[in-house]
């Protein structure tokens, strides 16, 4: 649950302005895009020129993922019975979404200069919806899937 907030406001407060077309750059309009300049300058030399496909999963990502993970909030919060094709369809549409953006990653011109760092802070982005998918799958009932 935690996880799921902090990608819905990093999806509204991020990822739609950067695939937006809202450059990451030293002067950004706004000092969270600046913020993500530095560490992509250090981290993720993809962020600072993306090509098309990683401002197409930065829109995915805030037009889709983010206000979708509302719902899932509030579906594992109550234990709604909703909650297993929404997360399902979900889980797949970001998992999806993440090999399109690893891949441009590591088979683009600017791979991370650090793979480590670089997995950690991206690889709960494909981790946490597959384990909401398994969590919805194995239950017999959505309270236990969802507990």
């Amino acid at each position: 649950m935690a996880f799921f907030s902090v990608s819905v406001l990093y999806g509204f407060l991020f990822s739609l302005r950067e695939g937006l077309g809202v450059p990451v750059a030293a002067d950004s309009p706004g000092a969270r895009l600046r913020a993500l300049h530095e560490w992509g300058v250090a981290e993720e030399p993809a962020q600072l020129d993306p090509p098309p496909n990683l401002l197409a999963a930065c829109l995915f990502d805030g037009l889709f993922q983010a206000p979708v993970l509302l719902f899932v909030i509030i579906g594992l919060v109550r234990q709604r019975a909703w909650l297993r094709p929404l997360g399902l369809f979900y889980a797949g549409a970001a998992a999806t979404n993440m090999f399109f953006y690893f891949t441009q990653t590591f088979l683009g011109d600017h791979p991370p200069p650090n793979v480590a760092y670089y997995l950690a802070f991206n690889l709960p982005w494909l981790i946490a919806p597959l384990a909401l998918a398994v969590r919805v799958l194995v239950g017999k009932d959505l309270a236990r899937a969802v507990a």
